[in-house]
C-alpha cells in the first residue's frame, strides 16, 4: 500500500500525466490549449480516467483510504448519537409531561429539517463544496447533542418541548448536512464499487447503532439524563479535526439538472417510495418499542438498549456481503428489493406479533424478529442508491460530483420524510392500538412497496423484450435492401 502510495504522489507520474493530458487535448482538437470551459471538461474527464486505470490495479490510493476514513468516522459517529435516544428519553419526556404523540413529534422533526436541508444543500454541494459541508455538518450536530443533554434543566410542559424540537432540529440541519456530503464523496470516490463501499461503511452505521442504545442506557442509568448526550457529542466534534486534516478536497463544475427532472424518471420515482418505506419502518420503532419492551416483559432501561442490538447487529454484519451481490450482479438487485421489502413487512406483522396471530409476546421471540429484520433491512436498504444512480446515467445524466449532489440530497430527503412519517404515525398509532396493532400497521407499507416492485420490473422486463426484436428487424430489412442497390 505505502508504495501504491509513493507512486501516485510522484512528481513525475504526476508531470506525465499533466503532460499526456494537455498532448491528448491538443492531438484531439489540433488546436493551440486554452483554458476555456470546453477544455478545462476534457482535462478533467482524462484525468478521471487515469484515477480510474489506478484503481483497476486493486490497490487503494491514499484519496480513496481518507475517504473511507472519514466516511467511516462519521457514520459511526453521527449513528451513535443519533441511537441513544430510543431507550430512555420516551420515559424521560414522560416525566416532563410530554405524550407518546408528542414524543413521536420530537423525534419526528429531526427528518423534517433533515428533508429541507437534504434537498437544498444536494442542489448546492458543488457550490458549497463537498468537504466543507461535511466538517460543518459535523460540528453543528455535536454541539446540537450537547445541548440537548442540557434540556433537563427546563421546566416541565411547554418550554421543555419548544427546546426539544429547537434543538433536534439544529442537530438534523448538521447530520443532512454530513451525510449528503458523504454519499456524494463515496460515490465520486467509488463509481464501479460504490454498492461495496457503502455496504462495508454500514458496519460502522451499524456499530454506532449498536453500541449507541446500551451505552446510552448505561450512562443514563449510571449518571443521569446529561452524560450520555455530552460524552457522545464530545466524540462527534473530535472526528471533526480528524476530517479536516485527512479528507480529500472533490471540485466539480456545477451541473445543469434538477431535483424535478429525477422525478420524471419511473425507476427514481420507485426508489424513492423504497426509500420512504424503509425509513419510516426503522424509525417507528424509536418511540414506540422501548415503551413496549419495559411494559411487557419489564426490563430496566440498561437491558432495554441490548435489545436494541438485534437488528443493529444483523444489519451491520450482512450489508458487506450485500454490498458485493449489488455490485457483481445487478440484476440481483431488483430480487433484493422485492424479497427485501416483503420480509421486513412479515417482521412488523410478527414483532408485536399482530393479534390476529394469537401468538404469545415472548422476549427471545421478540429479539429474534429483530435480527430477521435487520438482514431484510440491509436486503432492502444497500442495492437502492446504485440503482438510483444507473437510472439517470442511463436517462443521460452526466457522471459528475454534481449529479451525485442531486442523487445523495434526493436519498436524504425521502429518507427523512419516512424518518417524519414513522415516529409521528407510530407515536400516535401506539397510543390509540398499542404497539402489537401499530406494528402490524406499519408492516402493510413494506408490503405494498414489494407489490410495487414487482409490477414494475416485470413491466421494465417486458419492455426491454419488446424493444429488441424492433432492432433486430430493422437491421435484417435494412440489409437486402443495401444489396439491392448496389445491384
Amino acid at each position: 500500500m505505502e508504495a501504491s502510495t509513493m507512486w501516485m504522489d510522484s512528481p513525475e507520474i504526476d508531470g506525465a500525466v499533466e503532460d499526456s493530458t494537455n498532448q491528448s487535448i491538443q492531438s484531439s482538437t489540433n488546436q493551440p490549449i486554452h483554458e476555456n470551459n470546453d477544455t478545462r471538461d476534457l482535462r478533467k474527464n482524462l484525468e478521471e480516467n487515469n484515477v480510474t486505470e489506478i484503481t483497476k490495479t486493486g490497490k487503494l490510493s491514499r484519496s480513496q483510504i481518507f475517504t473511507l476514513m472519514s466516511a467511516a468516522s462519521l457514520n459511526f459517529s453521527s449513528m451513535i448519537c443519533y441511537s441513544i435516544l430510543g431507550p430512555f428519553f420516551p420515559q424521560e419526556a414522560l416525566k416532563k409531561g410530554v405524550s407518546s404523540t408528542i414524543t413521536g413529534l420530537i423525534f419526528g422533526c429531526f427528518a423534517l429539517f433533515n428533508f429541507l436541508t437534504s434537498l437544498i444543500l444536494g442542489k448546492y454541494l458543488v457550490q458549497i463544496g463537498a468537504k466543507f459541508m461535511l466538517v460543518s455538518g459535523m460540528f453543528t450536530s455535536g454541539c446540537a447533542t450537547i445541548l440537548f443533554g442540557l434540556l433537563d434543566k427546563a421546566p416541565d410542559g411547554t418550554v421543555f418541548i419548544v427546546l426539544c424540537f429547537i434543538v433536534r432540529s439544529v442537530d438534523a440541519i448538521g447530520f443532512g448536512a454530513s451525510i449528503t456530503a458523504s454519499f456524494s464523496i463515496l460515490a465520486k470516490a467509488f463509481p464501479n464499487n460504490i454498492a461495496t463501499t457503502m455496504g462495508s461503511l454500514e458496519i460502522f452505521t451499524g456499530l454506532g447503532l449498536i453500541l449507541g442504545p446500551p451505552l446510552g442506557g448505561f450512562l443514563y442509568q449510571s449518571f443521569g439524563y446529561e452524560i450520555p448526550f455530552i460524552v457522545l457529542g464530545c466524540i462527534v466534534l473530535l472526528m471533526v479535526p480528524l476530517n479536516i486534516a485527512i479528507l480529500p478536497k472533490y471540485d466539480s463544475v456545477p451541473g445543469k439538472d434538477s431535483f424535478w427532472t429525477l422525478f420524471t424518471i419511473p425507476k427514481v420515482v420507485l426508489m424513492c417510495f423504497i426509500i420512504f418505506s424503509m425509513s419510516s419502518c426503522l424509525a417507528f420503532l424509536d418511540p414506540t418499542m422501548s415503551l413496549f419492551v419495559v411494559e411487557q416483559f419489564h426490563l430496566q432501561t440498561g437491558y432495554v438498549g441490548l435489545v436494541f442490538l438485534g437488528l443493529a447487529l444483523s444489519y451491520s454484519l450482512s450489508s458487506p456481503l450485500l454490498g458485493m451481490l449489488s455490485d457483481k450482479f445487478p440484476k440481483l438487485r431488483k430480487w433484493l428489493l422485492i424479497f427485501g421489502n416483503l420480509g421486513t413487512a412479515v417482521c412488523f406483522f410478527m414483532q408485536g406479533p399482530a393479534p390476529i396471530f394469537h401468538i404469545e409476546s415472548k422476549l427471545w421471540l421478540f429479539v429474534l424478529i429483530l435480527v430477521l429484520n435487520g438482514f431484510f433491512f440491509g436486503l432492502t436498504t444497500i442495492p437502492v442508491f446504485p440503482e438510483m444512480l444507473s437510472a439517470v446515467y442511463e436517462h443521460g445524466f452526466e457522471e459528475s460530483l454534481s449529479t451525485l449532489g442531486l442523487i445523495s440530497g434526493l436519498f436524504g430527503a425521502m429518507w427523512a420524510v419516512g424518518g417524519f412519517v414513522g415516529p409521528t404515525l407510530g407515536g400516535f398509532l401506539n397510543d390509540k392500538f398499542h404497539f402489537q396493532w401499530a406494528a402490524a400497521m406499519q408492516g402493510i407499507l413494506p408490503l405494498l412497496v414489494s407489490f410495487l416492485c414487482t409490477v414494475f420490473y416485470i413491466w421494465d422486463a417486458h419492455k426491454e423484450k419488446k424493444s429488441v426484436p424492433v432492432v433486430n428487424s430493422t437491421t435484417e430489412e435494412q440489409e437486402p435492401l443495401l444489396r439491392c442497390e448496389q445491384e
